[in-house]
């Protein structure tokens, strides 16, 4: 007796397109949540390096009586110049990985956060009684606390926002109301993921230029009123750098 066919059962195009869609949006949920958590890896891992090199600085200082200054764009990791007094640049150099003796660097020497961009680094560069670049001179801060430590007056500007920034240099100040800090003696920064590319938002444009002030806020995207913000900002305040000092000798 003859059986009936049997009908062969499949995936027909409809169904095997509905399945590559659903395993496409599972892939890419997948990926945005593996990326998300390197993100929040590498911000922590950078956040860590830079309160290391904090503490690098404040170590040298009680070491050596003085901050070092920056290296220079296009050299090496060695601050500029050689032994410190009036640094080549004072607010926007790079951090001096191989005079600290801090790793991890790139092949130039530079200090590099966690996406392998160099560290910003600056140090005030204020005189007193005469004596210029107190902070980054042998023997300069020792010299100025024998003459009055009131008058020792660090002068770097950390601000919540770039909006109402004034003046230039070595006179430029935050907005009415926007000061994090008013007496720096130093900031170290990273210029955070995107640290690879010019800035192009308002406060991260802040963080680049020449001046005596830097912008440290929460992350932005890049439609914020100031643009894309992901820069990670630390400083040094002028006690936590004379007490360190004054604990091992280095002051009065």
């Amino acid at each position: 007796m003859n059986r009936p066919a049997q009908r062969q059962h499949g995936f027909t195009l409809v169904e095997l397109a509905i399945v590559l869609i659903i395993f496409s949006l599972l892939v890419g949920g997948m990926l945005m949540t593996l990326s998300s958590q390197q993100d929040t890896s590498n911000i922590k891992e950078t956040e860590k390096r830079l309160n290391d090199i904090r503490d690098a600085l404040l170590g040298f200082a009680a070491s050596n009586g003085r901050l070092p200054c920056p290296a220079i764009a296009g050299a090496t990791g060695i601050e500029s110049p050689a032994g410190g007094g009036a640094c080549t640049t004072s607010y926007a150099g790079f951090l001096p990985a191989i005079t600290l003796g801090i790793t991890p660097t790139n092949t130039q020497g530079y200090a590099v956060d966690s996406w392998g961009n160099p560290i910003r680094y600056a140090v005030s560069n204020i005189t007193v009684n005469l004596a210029t670049n107190v902070i980054t001179t042998t023997g300069g801060l020792k010299t100025a606390w024998a003459f009055n430590p009131a008058l020792i007056l660090p002068d770097l500007r950390v601000c919540n926002t770039s909006l109402g920034i004034a003046g230039a240099g070595a006179t430029a100040t935050c907005a009415v109301g926007a000061d994090l800090s008013n007496s720096a003696v130093a900031v170290i920064f990273s210029a955070g993921k995107n640290g690879g590319v010019a800035p192009i938002g308002a406060d991260e444009l802040a963080n680049s230029g020449a001046n005596r002030t830097f912008v440290s806020h929460t992350q932005s995207p890049t439609g914020a009123a100031q643009g894309e913000f992901d820069d990670i900002v630390t400083w040094i305040s002028p006690n936590i750098l004379f007490n360190r000092m004054i604990s091992a000798g280095s002051l009065p």
